[in-house]
């Protein structure tokens, strides 16, 4: 990096003044002369030969180049940057530390003993993040050592916050008081399975129901009367049909967030950006300025990098057809619970439209239909009688 000086020489005669300069030998790198004076660009060290030199005339340094320039400006501006330094710092630090954690579910209880376990594996407000890696096993340990209580946990990050999403074993719930009730359709289906652990089963594998229908009774009968009333137990599990239309372009392009992600600390200057360490090849960038000069051209950013697969293909209606069940298996799954099964798909119609293709999915599924409804207000006597009647 060369190190040189733009410096404006002032005096009576200043042609003399070069001639002398020409006779130390000092490189002159580009000469101009205007009303204000003599001009020159001269190295770092030729410089200081001029700075030694006894005479009136007057010598003002207009610019800098090289790492004489970069000196300069470390020098002038080194408690401002000593200050954006340490808070980098401080942001760096606070972005790593948790603020807040919150357990999200309406038992107390629940939600007592999650944040007994959360802190006994490290997760507690003002405390450090830890990996995502190390997230996963917390989430692991918990779930193994609160099997009874526990089916289902998820740790989100929100920036310095952890939202923990619990779900409470469905088991546990059963083994509370019952009143009397019967397990109906949730939806309008053709049912596939009938697990019934107490009750009267009404219907039978492969009938038509629809909501509201009773599949597995309460009501406890002795030829045509009614003797009892229970709390009915068991699973129904039904064929559901969805449908799923699709408009996807003939030039399909999709950036999916892998869930990796680096933060880093940038220098931009200018147009350009600079910055420690690598990239993922694809990503999704989030920058927020923490410090902006008011003077020059530079800023620093705090940046995060989040990975990206990316799929870009031009698709038509021949070769649309795996590409949109995939699309629509995705699509009709954010609808389903983790036990509802796809049994079958197809595509219906396909067509173009302008830019798009048109796609029409049929599912068949095999879900949960168990629903309840309170029988506890039936009057047993009054609904004999209104029978014999």
């Amino acid at each position: 990096m060369n190190s040189r000086y733009r410096i404006l020489i002032q005096g009576k005669n200043t042609a003399y003044f070069l001639a002398l300069l020409i006779h130390m030998h000092i490189s002159i790198y580009a000469k101009e002369e205007n009303d204000l004076g003599l001009i020159l660009v001269v190295n770092a060290q030729d410089y200081e030969k001029i700075k030694g030199i006894k005479t009136s005339y007057k010598i003002i340094i207009l610019n800098r180049y090289g790492f004489v320039k970069l000196k300069y400006f470390i020098h002038k501006y080194f408690i401002f940057l000593l200050g954006g330094v340490f808070f980098l710092l401080i942001i760096y630090f606070l972005s790593h530390v948790i603020f807040d954690v919150q357990v999200i579910h309406s038992n107390s209880e629940i939600r007592n003993i999650i944040y007994e376990d959360l802190r006994e594996f490290g997760i507690e407000k003002f405390h450090f993040k830890v990996s995502y890696q190390e997230k996963e096993k917390i989430i692991e340990k918990i779930l193994e050592k609160e099997t009874e209580r526990i089916e289902w946990l998820e740790i989100e990050e929100i920036g310095t916050k952890y939202l923990v999403k619990v779900e409470e074993r469905k088991k546990n719930k059963e083994e509370e008081q019952c009143e009397a009730r019967s397990i109906v359709a949730k939806k309008d289906a053709m049912i596939l399975e009938i697990h019934a652990e107490e009750g009267e089963v009404v219907k039978k594998r492969l009938d038509y129901v629809k909501k509201g229908d009773v599949i597995i009774s309460g009501l406890i009968y002795n030829k045509e009367k009614i003797v009892s009333k229970r709390c009915a137990r068991g699973e129904v599990y039904g064929e559901i049909w969805y449908e799923v239309n699709l408009e996807i372009p003939k030039h399909y392009h999709e950036e999916k967030v892998t869930g990796k992600k680096k933060k880093k600390i940038e220098i931009q200057f200018l147009n350009q950006t600079y910055h420690l360490f690598s990239h993922f090849s694809t990503y999704q960038k989030k920058s927020v300025a923490i410090l902006k000069s008011r003077l020059l051209p530079i800023q620093i950013l705090f940046s995060t990098y989040l990975e990206t697969e990316v799929y870009d293909q031009k698709y038509t209606v021949d070769t649309i057809d795996s590409f949109a069940l995939e699309l629509a298996t995705k699509k009709i799954s954010q609808r389903l619970s983790k036990d509802d099964e796809v049994i079958s798909k197809k595509i219906l119609k396909k067509y173009e439209k302008d830019s798009k293709i048109i796609v029409e999915v049929f599912f068949q599924v095999k879900e949960d239909i168990t629903d309840t409804v309170s029988i506890a207000d039936i009057d047993i006597e009054k609904e004999n009688q209104a029978k014999e009647e």
